[in-house]
């Protein structure tokens, strides 16, 4: 099942196991310069507002709640990441859990088109809580290209540059539990060593309705290997959601609520001496880049000024 709670997506399987949840959440963050370098990564700055999609009335556009699922507002060339967060009992390993995650109908790990089942060569996913965040397209290995908020209809979107003529725009999340037996075993051995799984520490708008992510600038992170036996994975059980981005002013057109300001800009952010992050994870294992993802070009400059 799949709740809304304080902004955050819940999925549960209570009939695997009461371990077997995920919160999902995505995190307003810094627009990277797009300058041919590669960035640390960037804060969070607060979650995303989420809303149920069939609370509310989206006239012309209401066909676009059939998909269902939840609806978030973001300014154009706004950035964000998405977080993830393991839920347990105290003293039990954190449930394994296998996310997908699609920007429109495009694979945002592999840049494969979509499909509902988990691949393996090449991986298109991530496993939580081994991936804690994951802030934009798998280019290279290491490398990512950060998530950023585009309209639709006009070719920046990942979707449109390796999908033309197709304009879904959103995002996809597609979660798959493991198998009971599996996590058992996990749960029975030392996981305070290996198998201890904590999460770390650490203004224009569209006329046309809803945005797409597109690729900005490049920083440096892991998609990290999924080392669990594939056969794992419970393909039967399986929860999916559509989150529809909305620009600033179809939001407050339907929700009549103001949006989260957009951020301010890298350089002002650096310049008042606010801090950049590196995630230490020398113990684990990166999957190569998508050849297809390194193939995406950047917003134009023009865009986002």
């Amino acid at each position: 099942m799949i709740c809304l709670e304080n902004d955050s997506l819940e999925i549960r399987f209570p009939e695997v196991h009461e371990n077997a949840r995920v919160k999902i959440n995505f995190q307003r963050t810094l627009r990277l310069p797009d300058d041919g370098e590669i960035h640390y990564l960037p804060p969070g700055l607060g979650k995303f507002p989420l809303r149920h999609i069939e609370d509310f009335d989206l006239s012309e556009h209401n066909h676009l709640k059939e998909r269902g699922g939840v609806i978030m507002p973001m300014f154009q060339a706004d950035a964000l990441w998405l977080n993830f967060r393991p839920i347990r009992k105290a003293r039990e390993a954190s449930y394994p859990i296998a996310v997908k995650i699609g920007t429109g109908k495009i694979c945002a790990v592999s840049g494969d088109e979509w499909v509902a089942n988990l691949n393996r060569d090449p991986q298109d996913y991530v496993v939580v809580p081994d991936q804690p965040w994951i802030d934009g397209y798998n280019v290279g290995k290491d490398i990512v290209k950060q998530f950023v908020a585009a309209p639709l209809g006009q070719g920046y979107t990942v979707e449109e540059q390796l999908k033309p003529n197709s304009t879904t725009g959103g995002i996809q999340i597609q979660v798959f539990p493991m198998k009971r037996e599996f996590y058992d075993k996990l749960n029975k051995r030392d996981f305070h060593d290996k198998y201890r799984m904590e999460y770390p520490m650490m203004m224009r708008c569209s006329k046309s309705f809803g945005m797409g992510l597109a690729p900005g600038g490049s920083m440096k992170q892991k998609i990290y290997e999924d080392y669990h036996d594939f056969d794992a994975w419970d393909m039967r059980t399986t929860e999916r959601c559509f989150i529809t981005i909305a620009n600033a002013e179809q939001w407050m057109n339907i929700t009549g609520q103001e949006p989260p300001l957009s951020s301010m800009s890298a350089e002002r952010y650096t310049r008042v001496g606010l801090p950049w992050f590196d995630y230490y994870d020398s113990d684990k294992e990166a999957i190569e880049g998508a050849k297809k993802l390194g193939k995406i070009k950047s917003i134009k400059p023009n865009f986002l000024n």
